[in-house]
């Protein structure tokens, strides 16, 4: 079965101010779409592979599961297309989003002392992804919550690939210059700070519960 492009659960224009409309639109319906393009293409010449859903495609970059011909283009697209359905759903309207409580908030005071420390590390972490690439928040193996950057668009369910950190997103952030240039220019930590006023703390949670279950949330 072929991919498809994913409906928002919002508008365009429901993060603004801090993620303007223009820019939701361009990369929903151009970017993303040109992912999914590319990877049910690549999967056409493979019609084995097309039974594997996207986590378990993006698990299996880097290993030899993928044929060589089509490996790097369904590494860049598959993880395109995972990356982007996932960053959708931790987003939400301003006017939603309270910060995290509970269980996630817990496990971030844990790992990190604070909550505020936690964004002080991802922002290190998505301002200095040098060039093209995303900040993840997410669970390891032991349980705890750790921070990473990944290049392009890699992310750490590709834990079979050099210096990936293997753990369960939660939450990310796409610090491609697409997803932010029309409004921030060059300000990338603007963008990833004004960034926090849309996360969707509620699907994080879903997302936290999912990944200490054993599951890949999507």
């Amino acid at each position: 079965m072929a991919f498809e492009l994913p409906p928002l659960g919002y508008d365009y224009a429901s993060l603004e101010p801090h993620v303007d409309a223009m820019t939701m639109n361009i990369h929903h319906t151009k970017h993303h779409q040109a992912y999914i393009n590319n990877l049910n293409g690549a999967l056409d010449k493979f019609p084995e592979l097309k039974d594997l859903g996207i986590v378990d495609i993006n698990k299996a970059v880097g290993t030899d599961k993928l044929p060589a011909e089509v490996a790097t283009v369904i590494r860049n697209n598959g993880g395109g297309h995972y990356n982007h359905t996932f960053f959708w759903k931790v987003m939400t309207n301003p006017s939603n989003t309270n910060g995290p409580s509970g269980a996630v908030k817990e496990a971030i005071e844990t790992a990190f002392g604070s909550v505020d420390e936690m964004k002080t590390k991802f922002n290190a972490a998505a301002a200095g992804r040098f060039g093209s690439g995303w900040a993840w928040l997410g669970v390891k193996a032991d349980g705890s919550l750790a921070i990473s950057s990944t290049p392009n668009q890699d992310n750490p369910l590709m834990s079979s690939l050099p210096d990936t950190a293997a753990m369960t997103p939660i939450l990310g952030l796409d610090v491609w210059e697409h997803a932010y240039y029309l409004k921030y220019q060059n300000r990338r930590p603007e963008y990833i700070a004004a960034w926090w006023n849309v996360v969707n703390w509620e699907q994080v949670t879903a997302n936290f519960e999912a990944a200490k279950a054993g599951s890949v949330p999507l």
